[in-house]
């Protein structure tokens, strides 16, 4: 099933919290990605689903600089074969010593039509990546190219980043606080709920900016919150 256009706003709408909270509600406490984060702050909210490229350690006999030559090799045909709106998510092993690429494969990722690109390693040129319109998350600047410490090996097949297990077709959101991971076959109804859990937080925020205490306010254990909040979304025509 893929992510259809309603789910994939909705998504855009809503923060990765609120939606770290939603999954946690349904027992899934392990789908935000650890130590990455996005090189440029204020992107619009990522939302794409997953299609992996799979990193293990190099080894110097199988991985000398002309093996880019090889129209076969992995990580060029992860790039050009990541479909539009699809996120590239790159299994590096935690390891960002070497890069998992550079600016050139992350523009030509953008020109594609891709989502968003992000990896548990970091990114060469990142200064330049941090300037394309393309979301793109890391761990840290890296100079030295992948080939030094990395193998890609797999594209497309179930993958670890940043100690969070990513299908392909998983939906990944990703804003200024990370990346989250949903499980492709709740993804709809997790987006309907995060809808939801956002509109009574900005009433939350509101009543709050008032002056309101939080007890019985967040959560709603005074019953007269709920009947302030329906009020509420009367007024604002939600």
């Amino acid at each position: 099933m893929s992510l259809s256009n309603s789910t994939r706003e909705k998504l855009q709408q809503v923060s990765t919290p609120t939606i770290a909270t939603c999954l946690f509600k349904k027992g899934l406490k392990n789908q935000f990605i650890q130590e990455v984060k996005p090189l440029q702050l204020g992107k619009p909210t990522m939302v794409g689903e997953a299609y992996t490229l799979r990193y293990i350690p190099a080894r110097e006999d199988r991985n000398p600089i002309t093996v880019f030559r090889n129209a076969d090799h992995p990580q060029r045909v992860a790039v050009e074969n990541c479909p539009p709106g699809h996120v590239l998510v790159i299994d590096s092993r935690k390891e960002a010593r070497a890069a998992s690429a550079g600016d050139i494969l992350v523009s030509r990722l953008m020109v594609r039509g891709v989502a968003g690109i992000v990896t548990d390693g970091g990114f060469r040129d990142s200064a330049n990546i941090a300037k394309l319109a393309i979301p793109a998350y890391h761990n840290r600047p890296s100079a030295p190219t992948n080939l030094t410490l990395h193998e890609a090996i797999d594209i497309n097949v179930p993958i670890g980043c940043g100690g969070v297990a990513v299908f392909p077709g998983d939906v990944l959101v990703g804003d200024d606080d990370g990346v989250m991971v949903i499980p492709a076959a709740i993804v709809d109804e997790v987006a309907d709920e995060c809808i939801e859990m956002t509109l009574f937080e900005n009433f939350v925020l509101e009543q709050v900016l008032e002056g309101q205490p939080i007890i019985g306010l967040y959560p709603p254990t005074n019953e007269n919150t709920l009947i302030d909040y329906e009020k509420w979304k009367m007024e604002q025509g939600k």
